[in-house]
């Protein structure tokens, strides 16, 4: 009796294993931030040959920035729900303020529930850009602040720039309260609450 033939092998469509390696990225930064983003181990994940990798990436760092363009793309996906969730017409000023509240509290939450993500979104290899980035929390907390003018809630004269320093407030305090010394603080939720009623002061 003659032994069965063996199965071709599957042949993995060349945009197959590119989606792959980076899927795998992100689930090797989601578990340890940026350093955890290693080829060979993406490779591993998709079941392919760790050469193989070079045929889409030049090399770890052209990789590690798709995956901080994914990173932060679901960093603005969070923050985009969180304004979605708020009830009123733009312009409203009472809802305008609790946009910008919703934001903040979502960049922070996502920091908290996915600390490894949301490291990797700021960790973006300085050659390279943010590949595919449709929409940044930069460019959502910018709306949000041109929302309050056209509310009356800030003043025109003190909008030009106002988002850097508003975005250092909120960037600093996840980064503390998941790194730095606050990190494990049972009063983080208070934390988040006194810097978004700082904020709010601060603007009208």
């Amino acid at each position: 009796m003659s032994e069965p033939a063996e199965a071709p092998r599957r042949r993995r469509a060349r945009g197959d294993v590119r989606a792959g390696l980076v899927a795998a990225g992100i689930e090797l930064a989601r578990a340890g931030g940026p350093e955890a983003v290693v080829l060979r181990e993406a490779t591993r994940s998709v079941g392919v040959v760790p050469n193989a990798a070079y045929r889409h990436f030049a090399d770890r760092d052209e990789l590690l920035a798709e995956v901080c363009a994914a990173a932060m793309n679901e960093l603005a996906e969070r923050m985009v729900a969180g304004i979605a969730r708020v009830r009123g017409k733009r312009g409203n000023p009472d809802a305008a303020q609790r946009r910008l509240a919703a934001i903040g509290a979502a960049y922070l939450e996502f920091a908290h529930q996915e600390p490894g993500l949301f490291a990797t979104a700021f960790a973006v290899p300085r050659q390279h850009a943010y590949p595919g980035v449709d929409r940044t929390p930069l460019g959502l907390l910018r709306d949000a602040l041109d929302e309050l003018v056209e509310a009356g809630v800030l003043d025109p004269h003190r909008r030009p720039g106002i988002e850097y320093p508003i975005w250092s407030i909120v960037h600093g305090t996840a980064v503390l309260t998941t790194q730095g010394p606050l990190r494990g603080d049972p009063d983080v939720a208070k934390i988040g609450a006194l810097t978004a009623d700082f904020i709010g002061s601060a603007l009208s």
